[in-house]
């Protein structure tokens, strides 16, 4: 006889399906992991949208939930199988720590789920001794946006290094006069799984500051520091259609 959590885990993928792909899913919850295993960085993240019921395969986020605390969910529908983890796929997804939010730590066996394989992902920086290739002229004002997890300002492995590699190859191929850094913070409350969720407006300041630090210790070009509360979503592609990531962001504009 099927347990009832045997039972939901056979119904999440056709809930999920009833989700049209490639629309927005976005709740609070505290994190699971599934201890798979198909070699290193290989489990599962897992999440639950208690409102509807449904189990997410969150593990493909560029930062990774803590299991001591909440994550903001932010993702989208895919068709993708169910059968690496357990659970239907949001890609792209992001799960920012709500660090004021503690959790019981939540760990399944990997009950036949074989998680997937580590690979670089697209968006990866190759080593300092491999020489970039010098961005093509001509050169004029552009801006280059860093993204954040919610309320927070540390930068991301392997995704901010990413974009803060590409902006600093360019400023030095392209020697701007000036570059003006304004950090944003997405400020408006919504209201998400029953929760009123807003970014402090001092986070756009502590964003600013530190891609101005950043970027002094890497190009020698003047950095001016601006910041905005109140920040709405962007199409930029970086941010992969998420409304929220976009928000929690910095940009980087060069002035000639």
């Amino acid at each position: 006889m099927k347990t009832i959590a045997a039972l939901l885990m056979l119904a999440a993928p056709m809930a999920a399906q009833a989700q049209e792909t490639g629309s927005l899913v976005r709740f609070v919850a505290c994190p699971t992991y599934r201890d798979a295993d198909s070699g290193r960085k290989s489990g599962c993240w897992l999440a639950d949208d208690r409102a509807t019921g449904r189990r997410w395969d969150v593990s493909l986020s560029p930062y990774k939930p803590d299991w001591n605390f909440a994550v903001l969910v932010e993702g989208r529908v895919t068709d993708a199988k169910p059968d690496a983890c357990g659970a239907p796929v949001l890609d792209p997804v992001r799960t920012s720590r709500l660090l004021d939010q503690p959790c019981v730590r939540h760990m399944l066996p990997a009950e036949g789920y074989p998680g997937r394989r580590y690979k670089l992902q697209g968006r990866y920086i190759d080593p300092l001794s491999v020489p970039r290739a010098v961005p093509p002229g001509p050169y004029a004002e552009r801006t280059f946006p860093v993204y954040f997890e919610f309320d927070n300002d540390f930068l991301i492995y392997q995704y901010d290094d990413y974009l803060l590699d590409k902006a600093v190859t360019w400023i030095r191929a392209a020697k701007p006069k000036k570059l003006v850094v304004t950090g944003f913070a997405a400020t408006v409350p919504e209201m998400v799984s029953g929760q009123r969720i807003a970014e402090r407006p001092e986070v756009a300041r502590e964003r600013a500051e530190t891609i101005a630090e950043t970027l002094r210790r890497l190009v020698e070009v003047p950095v001016e520091v601006k910041w905005q509360a109140g920040s709405q979503p962007t199409a930029e592609p970086d941010a992969d259609r998420l409304p929220g990531q976009s928000q929690r962001r910095a940009e980087i504009r060069a002035l000639f």
